[in-house]
């Protein structure tokens, strides 16, 4: 049987340096030299501030809101106290991936300044809304809350609202692509893959109408997150006045 090589000092030496790192590494919990950063761990989910191919411009049919459980506190949007009766509201601007959507990235910060909420309040009522957008959609986008508004601003003016939904007093019944023929028509830079309808609850109620944009703010497709099929699977879409 072949005697075992002597460790020799060096080498000693070496073997505790390695030992001493290993347990370092092991207690740090990070097995490396240090743990990732927040920003790195989104980078691989996919939630990096900046990394997503397409806006999708979220306008919300006010009615529909109103009617529901949620609206039924929201009095800056459903009770306000300038009496005025909103059709559709821009709900927010969403990054989105072709597949799938980033939410809740990493930002320097969430604070969205008074004057930038003031500015928004005629598209936007409410402040609570103002702040989630920003917080769940426009941290996503890369850019500051101001920046991030200017552009969703920027977006909702370049969109005519069909005169159809500008104030109906009477309900109305439509086929999703009816919604998106009216919009084409009042759009002229629009097509029809570039739109889509969501509804809900009972009657198949309007809920949104989105619109997509490049990330340099040109109408573009729409990617999978805006399937008709997904969004509003009735054939008929009940249009509540507004109130």
């Amino acid at each position: 049987m072949r005697t075992p090589p002597q460790l020799t000092l060096p080498g000693l030496i070496a073997l505790i340096v390695v030992a001493g790192l290993l347990m370092y590494f092991e207690k740090s919990g990070s097995g490396g030299p240090s743990a990732p950063s927040p920003t790195a761990s989104a980078r691989v989910n996919g939630d990096a501030p900046g990394a997503f191919d397409y806006y999708s411009l979220v306008l919300s049919w006010s009615p529909t809101h109103c009617e529901s459980p949620e609206g039924r506190d929201d009095d800056a949007q459903c009770a306000p106290r300038n009496g005025r009766r909103y059709a559709f509201i821009l709900h927010g601007l969403w990054p989105q991936h072709e597949r799938g959507y980033p939410e809740s990235c990493p930002a320097e910060t969430t604070w969205v300044p008074q004057p930038v909420i003031d500015g928004m309040l005629d598209v936007m009522p409410g402040k609570g809304l103002i702040i989630h957008e920003y917080r769940k959609h426009g941290t996503c986008s890369g850019l500051s809350p101001s920046a991030y508004y200017r552009v969703a601003r920027t977006l909702y003016d370049s969109i005519r609202i069909p005169d159809r939904f500008r104030g109906p007093t009477n309900a109305q019944f439509l086929d999703p692509d009816d919604v998106v023929r009216e919009f084409v028509t009042a759009n002229a830079q629009l097509k029809p893959d570039m739109i889509a309808v969501a509804c809900r609850g009972p009657g198949s109620r309007l809920r949104e109408v989105r619109i997509c944009f490049s990330k340099s703010g040109a109408p573009r497709s729409c990617g999978d997150n805006e399937d008709q099929r997904q969004l509003c699977r009735g054939s008929r879409v009940h249009v509540p006045p507004v109130r």
